[in-house]
């Protein structure tokens, strides 16, 4: 079933090895079955009808593209880059301690005291002066002056009071928007980068099946040659590329410079360590 050939002295010499008849045989039979088989699927590649995988229909929608969308520097612009924080104080300082609600709660209280007025105040006040048949004097005049000033002023009071409480909500909510702010660049940040490592690896899965149903005669020859020499010794035959994926990699690399990140400084450590440990994982 095998041979070699020497030569030295007086002429060449030719080494045949065989095999027990019934082995060679069976071998035989075998070569013939694989041949059969290969006959019958060496042209029918189970990879001709593969789709591609559209990765930005799965991320954007139909008819959008990466591009349809606004650039992380743009993002970055409009988020953070010219923010002005002043303008955003006075903002929220306008529309919580002038806003609609406080104006509605300071008019329901100046009602209050009105109706507690002409409910209560002047109705005393009226009937002492009457007592002291002083209605048609000045002093009568001056007295519903001073109710109505005492009024007023109470009126500030409260005004002011409930708009000095409100100056921590002021504060609040303006390191909410700041940090609203911050967090939107920092997500934006995370798809781009999802996208960027799931469309290398569905354009790599894709360009891998193609790249199979090309080769698939190939693919079925390498296992009739391995069943030519199975009487030599088994043979490993493979058809997939050993490897982790980008997505893989990128992660592994993260997870390793977002740790180292953390020991140096927590939170935008953690965050830059990521980004360079996926940027060391994708070139690795």
């Amino acid at each position: 079933m095998g041979g070699g050939s020497g030569g030295g002295g007086g002429g060449d010499s030719t080494t045949t090895y065989r095999f027990a008849p019934y082995i060679e045989s069976q071998h035989s039979s075998f070569l013939d079955l694989v041949k059969t088989k290969r006959n019958a699927i060496i042209n029918e590649s189970p990879y001709s009808s593969y789709t591609d995988f559209d990765i930005e229909v799965g991320f954007f929608g139909t008819g959008y593209a990466l591009a349809s969308f606004p650039s992380l520097y743009d993002m970055y612009g409009k988020f953070l880059a010219g923010l002005d924080i002043e303008a955003v104080f006075n903002e929220i300082f306008e529309d919580t301690i002038n806003g609609t609600v406080i104006s509605n709660e300071i008019a329901a209280e100046s009602s209050r005291m009105d109706d507690d007025i002409n409910e209560n105040s002047l109705p005393r006040f009226e009937t002492g002066m009457r007592d002291m048949n002083a209605v048609m004097s000045s002093s009568f005049l001056v007295g519903r002056s001073l109710i109505e000033t005492a009024k007023t002023k109470a009126l500030s009071r409260y005004s002011a009071d409930l708009k000095v409480r409100l100056l921590p909500l002021v504060t609040d909510r303006w390191k909410a928007h700041l940090e609203w702010n911050r967090s939107v660049i920092a997500t934006y940040a995370q798809i781009l980068k999802l996208y960027i490592m799931s469309e290398i690896d569905v354009d790599n899965h894709n360009f891998e099946v193609h790249a199979k149903d090309l080769l698939w005669p190939f693919t079925v020859l390498q296992y009739n040659g391995a069943a030519l020499g199975a009487l030599t010794g088994a043979k490993d035959v493979s058809t997939d590329v050993a490897g982790a994926s980008t997505s893989q990699r990128l992660l592994g690399g993260a997870m390793a410079g977002a740790a180292a990140g953390s020991m140096i400084a927590p939170g935008w450590g953690t965050a830059i360590g990521a980004a360079a440990g996926g940027l060391m994982g994708l070139f690795s």
